[in-house]
């Protein structure tokens, strides 16, 4: 068996998300998007991925390809392949669909898919998300969700070079 056969929400690509999404919003569904690497998923991730889907009636969520991740992190990043860290997201309750992205930002994906609520953590100011104009421009809202400071892949990450060296 894979582990992608156990996962309950599904991983498109763009065309089949903007269909997924239209479907949604023909039976008046409210669609929460955020976007991410979520490279170690952690219980700072679980709580803003709760946050993020209590802002709608689904969730998709837009992951970072691991070439975006590279260009975004480093070349030591990502610790985990995309599709490992899709199916950990997938397999959340509060997660409704996954589209992968290659781009640094999440701007095409945003333009196709049009999500009544962009949601983005509060360590980011609106004024200074470069996706603000596209969610806006097509009548969304973008709403910051809170922010648990010291629970981070960063922080993971650093611990495991401080307690094992490297």
């Amino acid at each position: 068996m894979h582990v992608n056969d156990l996962v309950s929400a599904p991983i498109y690509e763009l065309e089949a998300a903007v269909s997924f999404r239209n479907e949604l919003r023909s039976r008046g569904r409210r669609v929460a998007f955020t976007n991410g690497v979520f490279d170690l998923v952690h219980a700072g991730h679980v709580a803003y991925l709760a946050w993020a889907r209590a802002q709608g009636d689904a969730l998709i969520l837009g992951l970072n390809t691991d070439a975006s991740v590279r260009a975004l992190k480093g070349p030591e990043r990502p610790l985990v392949p995309f599709a490992d860290r899709a199916a950990v997201l997938a397999g959340l309750r509060f997660v409704d669909a996954i589209v992968g992205f290659s781009e640094r930002t999440p701007e095409v994906l945003l333009d196709a898919l049009r999500p009544d609520v962009h949601v983005k953590s509060a360590q980011y100011r609106v004024e200074d998300l470069p996706e603000r104009i596209v969610v806006l421009q097509h009548g969304g809202e973008i709403r910051l969700a809170p922010h648990l400071a010291g629970k981070s892949t960063t922080d993971i990450v650093a611990e495991i070079r401080r307690r094992y060296g490297g």
